[in-house]
């Protein structure tokens, strides 16, 4: 049985690598870069994490690429999501938006500011009401900006919570975390099937 055993895990190690590949090859196609979007009514930058009230690096990163989409489509309503992280003072909505504001020039009141979520799913849910106040409504195009390990499982969310047409746009990692990121991600997607 001894045999058995050592052949069964080495067999459920070989099926969790395999899923574990094939995960990283969904994740690996999606999204768009701000070049290649469609005309969107809004913009949706989902939180990340703050350090000492500045973006972490990941955060930084999406924050620059929805800014980049920004400047190619100044129609859209940009929105940035995010609640108080812990040992934080500021909420990452408000950081996000500071930076925005200092690093690419846009004007704080022109930005949708969310700032209670603690989850992709509430960032997406609280951001609907907010856009819907300025006259988005979820049935046109509106881009999903995250980090590119991020942006399949926030896609699926945001289909579930009504948005019509999310359109993924995908920031890259850093390359510090990626590994990290994405296997981090592989176990959020896991469970979320489970449970």
């Amino acid at each position: 049985w001894l045999t058995w055993l050592w052949r069964g895990a080495w067999c459920g190690l070989a099926l969790w690598v395999l899923s574990v590949a094939w995960l990283w090859s969904l994740l690996a196609d999606v999204g768009l870069q701000p070049a290649a979007v469609p005309q969107v009514a809004a913009i949706v930058v989902l939180g990340s994490g703050t350090a000492n009230g500045a973006p972490r690096p990941a955060l930084a990163y999406r924050l620059d690429t929805a800014a980049d989409l920004a400047r190619l489509q100044a129609q859209a309503v940009v929105a940035v999501s995010g609640g108080v992280d812990f040992g934080e003072q500021e909420s990452e909505g408000i950081v996000m938006a500071r930076y925005l504001q200092a690093q690419h020039g846009m004007a704080m009141q022109s930005l949708v500011v969310e700032e209670v979520s603690t989850s992709t799913e509430l960032n997406l849910a609280l951001t609907k009401p907010l856009l819907q106040q300025r006259g988005v409504d979820l049935s046109q195009p509106i881009a999903i900006v995250s980090s590119d390990f991020h942006l399949w499982r926030a896609l699926q969310i945001a289909k579930r919570q009504g948005y019509v047409q999310p359109i993924g746009v995908a920031a890259p990692t850093p390359g510090i975390i990626r590994f990290n990121a994405w296997l981090r991600e592989y176990f959020a997607v896991m469970s979320s099937w489970l449970l």
